[in-house]
Formats: C-alpha cells, sequence, structure tokens
C-alpha cells in the first residue's frame, strides 16, 4: 500500500472511482460525471498552484484519491483549504480512507494551507463521511439545509474544519 502524489496516468482510475458517485450518489453535487479530459484538466489546475492531489494504490491499482485547494478564489483565503476524498466501493470500511485524509492533511499543511475545510454533501445521507472527517480531527461548524437538489431529494451540506 502506497499513498503518492497523482499522476496524469492515474486519471482514468480517478475518473472511475468518482463517476458512480456522481451518477448514483449524493455526496457529489455534479449530476454528470466529468470525462477523462476534464479530470486531467482539474489534475493539473490543483497541482500547477502547488496543492497536493494524492492517489492511494495497491499492487498498481489505486484504491482512492483525495486533493486539497483553496476553499474560495479570493486572496484572504489563501490559507484555508477545501480538501475532497473518494474511495473505491472495495476499499471502503478498512480504514484506508482515514489513512488517505491523514497523508493529505500533511500534504495540505506543507503546501502551505493553515484550516482545511470538509464540505460534505448529502449530511443527512453521508454519515460515513462525516465520522471520517470527525476521526481525522475535524470539527462539526455549520449545515447549509435545503442547498441542492438530486434524484428528487432536498441535500444539506455539513459543514467541518480543522486546524493544520
Amino acid at each position: 500500500m502506497r499513498i503518492r502524489p497523482a499522476r496524469r496516468e492515474d486519471v482514468e482510475s480517478i475518473s472511475a472511482i468518482y463517476a458512480p458517485e456522481v451518477l448514483h450518489g449524493t455526496a457529489s453535487f455534479e449530476t454528470e460525471p466529468p470525462d477523462d479530459i476534464e479530470m486531467a484538466a482539474r489534475l493539473a489546475r490543483v497541482q500547477a498552484r502547488g496543492w497536493p492531489w494524492l492517489v492511494m494504490e495497491l499492487d498498481e491499482q489505486i484504491l482512492g484519491y483525495a486533493y486539497a485547494s483553496q476553499f474560495r478564489d479570493r486572496p484572504a483565503y489563501a490559507v484555508t483549504c477545501e480538501n475532497s476524498i473518494y474511495m473505491a466501493a472495495s476499499a471502503r470500511g478498512r480504514g484506508l480512507g482515514l489513512m488517505l485524509l491523514q497523508a493529505l492533511i500533511a500534504a495540505a499543511r506543507e503546501a502551505g494551507f493553515r484550516q482545511m475545510i470538509a464540505v460534505v454533501g448529502d449530511a443527512e445521507g453521508n454519515i460515513a463521511s462525516q465520522a471520517l472527517h470527525r476521526r481525522a480531527g475535524f470539527k462539526d461548524v455549520g449545515r447549509l439545509r435545503d442547498v441542492g437538489t438530486k434524484f428528487g431529494k432536498s441535500l444539506d451540506v455539513a459543514y467541518l474544519q480543522r486546524s493544520l
């Protein structure tokens, strides 16, 4: 098992992990999965800014990915990042997400961020993500009610925060 910076050749695996979450889940508020070209562009934008995008792999298979990017695109937010973490269905429930998130926290600190925000879509249905973030030292800081709609369901967003 190893955690390393993502590479362009990981994009197909990253897209394959993310697409089912977009198509069938409510954690992401996207409704159409990005294709590999768009995902590669997202990876390049994050890495070009010196921000971390990590993958977890075992036997050359990507089990999950996580990245941090500036929370909002205004200069005063430069020390605050938002994280995203997605694990392959086969890798869930084994503590691997916590390992990946802890590595991302360290990499974000190294990149100069001082605060990390988790924006958890579908606060009611995405209890596992909130629990993962709490295990990594995040604290609940807020909830936006009824801000998204997906699959005909009204969705809340939970905010959790961790000092780096």
